[in-house]
């Protein structure tokens, strides 16, 4: 392509034309054949051409618009231009100077096209994503045309986009028959809708989060009359796609699917346009002009954001097991490959579907309360336990494992959630975990537990969320098996010696959580639970240990040296690890130099949640106003700010270095709130009770002390019961931010065919290598 330093008028159409007019490209001929680098040597050298070659493929795209794209001339053309801009955005958003250029008016593209039209020019970036818009609803391009071969062209502004949504679903039950060349347009418009919204890649991130992008902004504004159809249309391709192959296995060999590339596509769009920080968000507009009532109006008019809005709005149950079956299909799909390896398409979009879940359950609660309110809700639990569990040991996958661990505790938030835990795990998904018969909680806790002892470092902040999801659902757990049973009191005989609780200001926090967990149990699910009472007094030398913490300097320094010959914080001694289920695969690490991205750090959990105690009637008060007092059972969140304990985890020598070390003050100062009276109770009224069994009857038999727990009760022997506590998710503007850098880090990596923004000077997060 021959460019030139000179600049070009932009009326010599013929040497402009050369640009789009070729026949046969591809998007990735279009990578090829114009590198990174020659885009920016006249970005530097030649800066009119650049200017003009992005307004007259604009101009190209408005005009296959405003014609409806009749002649497979017009419509090579604008396919052509949205790959050439595809290609040239990026480099045009890593350069500040170039920033505004989209967002200024070009002289003398008025909307009339006359001199003095210039007053009401829209800038190029709204007529490109207007034109975007319209030809995403164009017939027999991107929708197949309604008429009847005698009628005229269907008029492209008169035609009522809401008949022409890509797929039934939400708000439209007909289903239009596929067509590979329509599916295949969608997708080079939907490319470039998403490399002109990925100018957020380019701004560092901001601690507010608060900067709205103007891309977004506009295209999900009442400006673009598509919102509605288009928002739909995205929803419904992903919710009602179907890698199986419509039930016959192996179909996907016979069939090339070229709907999972526009199902990915849809998917990473409609994400970016929900990026939406809902704690500042209190924008009443929306002129209500919702067609058809699959959006509920009774509402107040939410954020201005279209899409958020119609999201938000969503009612209809029908809609809600449309949209959460197809999530739950999608999401269960990488679990079938382990019954018929290849028997099905594996689809490597679940990342995109987690953030979209998460999106769903934030901003519509009528939506997570449907999901809570039948045990659908495990089809969604399950997968995400596969995923934690198979990505703990890879470094590249830390985003996938944050966005599980943050779903769960947005549910868990629920008292719908820990009761549905109870339903019997029956699925036998080959998973790398010790093999146990029981319920979903004991899954649950088995990975959770897998998690914290055979992860990677990079994993420790995620302790205290992973057993806050499990005290929130601890209440209402009816029967822990054996296995689940011991994994708990393995993390508090991990969590509980000296040298871990001494080498970090927080690590005595999850000390507190495993205590509240027990007491939740044995004060309101004391029946029923005989396995968790017999680990406790099996394990009960942990408990008089930790009644007796040594808290004398010499004793605290004496630890601390303890822990420079054992420098593994939880090695698995102590855990009998069962086998692993039959035909699972071992977590493995990344293989050296996958790429990923750096995400920014996640608040801690004093912030990500808010204290709600449970009544009697089972409604929640919310306990946040408080900030000095301790609860009775002694509180880990609230006894010393917070410090960002990212960094603090790791084991701190003397203070010397300006790093924290623990005094005989501070050891005290939590000491004498844990929550030990319960415990202590029951062990000192059952274990003289079950000495005398094994004496009396010789026994070292498991079965027969079980069979007394089991029907022995502490009615009137135990403490008060102490009121339930919840720790709800509450959104903040630091997960907003850590979720903006997380979803573009997907989109970055997923996009490699053609690389839309490989070796462009993105901001948001760094490239780094295992």
């Amino acid at each position: 392509m021959a460019w030139g330093p000179m600049p070009v008028e932009a009326t010599d159409d013929a040497f402009w034309d050369q640009f789009w007019a070729d026949t046969a490209t591809s998007v990735q001929d279009v990578f090829a054949l114009v590198p990174a680098a020659e885009i920016r040597a006249v970005r530097e050298e030649s800066p009119s051409n650049l200017a003009t070659l992005c307004y007259k493929a604009v101009e190209k795209l408005v005009q296959g618009a405003e014609s409806g794209c009749h002649s497979e001339k017009e419509k090579q053309i604008v396919l052509n231009c949205s790959r050439l801009l595809t290609r040239v955005l990026p480099c045009i958003f890593e350069d500040p100077d170039w920033r505004g250029f989209f967002w200024s008016t070009v002289p003398g593209a008025g909307r009339g096209g006359g001199e003095d039209d210039d007053e009401n020019a829209r800038p190029l970036a709204e007529s490109l994503l207007l034109a975007i818009a319209d030809l995403l609803f164009c017939p027999d391009f991107t929708v197949q045309s309604h008429r009847r071969s005698t009628d005229s062209a269907e008029d492209i502004h008169s035609l009522d986009s809401c008949e022409y949504i890509w797929e039934a679903g939400v708000g439209f039950a007909h289903s239009p028959q596929p067509s590979y060349i329509h599916d295949m347009n969608r997708m080079e418009l939907l490319k470039l809708l998403l490399t002109c919204f990925s100018e957020a890649m380019y701004l560092p991130p901001a601690a507010d989060c608060g900067n709205t992008n103007p891309w977004v902004q506009f295209f999900c504004s009442t400006e673009n009359r598509h919102a509605l159809p288009l928002f739909t249309s995205l929803l419904n391709t992903v919710c009602a796609y179907d890698p199986v192959g419509y039930g016959i296995p192996y179909n996907h060999l016979l069939f090339s699917d070229y709907r999972e590339p526009l199902v990915e596509e849809a998917a990473q769009v409609l994400i970016v346009t929900l990026d939406h920080d809902s704690t500042t968000s209190a924008s009443p507009t929306v002129d209500g002009t919702t067609t058809g009532t699959a959006m509920d109006d009774a509402d107040p008019p939410g954020p201005e954001n279209l899409f958020v809005n119609y999201l938000s709005r969503i009612h209809r149950e029908e809609d809600f097991q449309f949209i959460l079956k197809g999530i739950a299909r999608l999401l269960s799909n990488p679990l079938l490959q382990t019954y018929l390896p290849n028997s099905t398409k594996k689809i490597q979009f679940h990342q995109e579907l987690l953030v979209l879940f998460w999106k769903l359950c934030d901003f519509n609660k009528k939506f997570l309360f449907f999901v809570l309110k039948s045990s659908d809700v495990l089809d969604i639990l399950v997968p995400i336990l596969y995923f934690l569990n198979d990505a703990r040991a890879d470094q590249s996958r830390v985003g996938l494992m944050h966005i599980g661990v943050f779903i769960l505790l947005l549910l868990s938030g629920e008292r719908n959630f820990g009761v549905r835990l109870n339903k019997p795990y029956s699925v036998r998904v080959p998973m790398d975990i010790p093999v146990f018969t029981g319920t979903h909680a004991d899954l649950l806790i088995v990975v959770f537990h897998k998690i914290i002892t055979s992860g990677h470092q990079r994993l420790q902040p995620l302790f205290d969320c992973l057993l806050t999801i499990v005290v929130n659902v601890s209440p209402y757990l009816k029967s822990l098996s054996m296995v689940a049973a011991n994994k708990l009191l393995h993390l508090l005989e991990a969590f509980s010696t000296t040298w871990f609780l001494f080498s970090a200001a927080q690590n005595h926090h999850l000390v507190f959580f495993l205590l509240e967990v027990f007491n939740n149990i044995i004060q309101y699910q004391f029946d029923g639970n005989s396995n968790l009472v017999y680990a406790i007094i099996r394990k009960r030398s942990v408990f008089h240990q930790l009644a007796n913490l040594p808290t004398d300097p010499p004793a605290i320094h004496k630890a601390l040296q303890r822990r420079r010959r054992a420098p593994e914080p939880l090695s698995r001694t102590g855990s009998q690890e069962g086998a692993s289920m039959e035909g699972s695969r071992p977590a493995v690490p990344a293989e050296p130099g996958t790429l990923k991205t750096s995400l920014v750090a996640t608040p801690g959990i004093d912030k990500l949640t808010e204290k709600s105690q449970v009544s009697e009637d089972g409604t929640l008060r919310s306990l946040e106003p408080a900030p000095q007092q301790s609860s009775a059972e002694g509180s880990p969140a609230t006894e010393e700010p917070s410090q960002a304990w990212r960094e603090q985890r790791r084991p701190s020598s003397a203070s010397a270095s300006g790093q924290w070390s623990p005094t005989s003050e501070w050891v005290l100062s939590w000491k004498s709130k844990l929550p030990l009276q319960t415990i202590m109770r029951l062990l000192q009224v059952l274990v003289p009770q079950v000495e005398k069994i094994c004496i009396d009857k010789g026994l070292t038999d498991e079965s027969e002390i079980l069979r007394f727990l089991q029907h022995g009760t502490l009615v009137g022997l135990l403490p008060v019961p102490h009121p339930i506590l919840i720790r709800k998710y509450q959104a903040n503007s630091g997960t907003a931010m850590w979720f903006r850098t997380y979803m573009w880090g997907v989109i970055y990596l997923r996009n490699v065919d053609p690389p839309v923004w490989y070796d462009t000077d993105v901001k948001l997060f760094e490239i780094q290598r295992v």
